[in-house]
């Protein structure tokens, strides 16, 4: 049977550069793309789905003949903190939504992303393990890890083939920053590009565990790759980048613009970052799935860099901030 996509949250940082690999390996017509909203100048099919809707899954599934669902929607961790009910309900009602519309078209393969916000106090916060405590510190994390769970139940329970990876703070140039705690590290090189002083929202040396757009991408097409005999962990798999703190950002900046300027003024998401990993153990990604990442400190500032100039010289500035 052919493979046929369904991207839900495609206009967000990861489901709009995540849609475009999806295209290039199965074809335009292979891959429906789908969000709240149209995404301007968006080439391919796109359909306008509310993933709190089920009817309008299931539609859009039956019509296309869908055979994987990635389900990227939900409300990130800054911005849940404003509205938590709202939070949990959107990030709970949409998974349930994806699950049984899954389980009850027989989907092959669905996709979860969950994130290192699953840990809080009771995880080590060097080199913490897959199977770390989880005692989570916002309602997005409660979210996701409870999301987890539900994964490995729906695996466990009905056969159904979901996979997941917990994200760590993603860097991409694609997109502006939209409302999670580690947004900074994708802020801070826009206001050098702009040769303007950043100011962060989080201490000089908070040091989170990041991983690059393009690491993220590759992760997130090879567990899917990944024979379903080889995938061990059913919940969410680590998978670690770099880590690094403010500070070590702006000194890796610096190298390329020496002007640059840095203030600090933490607020509540560096309560929130306090409770988070500062390395990440993904001896399991790599042991079931062949992870390893490709981009160090120095290639994402080059690259960013290098981007952040191309588009802002182009005024090619539309970029989505939607939420994954």
């Amino acid at each position: 049977m052919e493979t046929v996509i369904l991207v839900i949250g495609a206009n967000g940082q990861l489901g709009s550069v995540l849609t475009e690999s999806l295209k290039h390996k199965f074809g335009n017509s292979n891959v429906i793309a789908s969000d709240l909203r149209p995404r301007e100048g968006y080439e391919g099919v796109f359909e306008i789905i509310d993933a709190t809707d089920m009817n309008r899954i299931h539609d859009v599934v039956t019509q296309y003949n869908v055979t994987q669902i990635y389900h990227l929607a939900a409300i990130l961790s800054a911005k849940g903190e404003q509205t938590p009910l709202t939070t949990w309900d959107i990030n709970m009602k949409t998974l349930f939504n994806v699950l049984e519309v899954a389980r009850h078209h027989k989907i092959d393969k669905v996709f979860f992303p969950s994130s290192i916000a699953v840990f809080g106090e009771g995880a080590p916060l060097n080199n913490t393990p897959n199977n770390a405590y989880l005692d989570p510190a916002t309602v997005y994390g409660i979210s996701k890890a409870a999301g987890e769970n539900w994964a490995q139940y729906y695996f466990m329970r009905y056969g159904l083939d979901v996979r997941s990876i917990r994200y760590p703070g993603v860097i991409g140039y694609q997109s502006l920053p939209g409302g999670g705690t580690t947004d900074y590290a994708v802020d801070i090189y826009h206001k050098a590009v702009l040769k303007e002083e950043f100011n962060c929202f989080l201490k000089e040396d908070a040091t989170l565990p990041m991983i690059f757009m393009d690491d993220a991408i590759r992760a997130t097409l090879e567990l899917m790759d990944a024979p379903k005999e080889d995938i061990t962990i059913r919940t969410s798999y680590n998978i670690a980048g770099i880590s690094f703190s403010p500070a070590e950002v702006a000194s890796e900046i610096r190298k390329l613009y020496p002007d640059f300027k840095i203030s600090y003024e933490p607020d509540f998401r560096q309560e929130i970052a306090s409770r988070w990993p500062k390395s990440i153990d993904d001896s399991a990604a790599r042991k079931d799935w062949s992870w390893k990442p490709k981009f160090d400190l120095e290639s994402i500032t080059g690259t960013m860099i290098e981007k952040l100039k191309e588009n802002y010289k182009t005024g090619s500035r539309n970029l989505e901030t939607l939420m994954f």
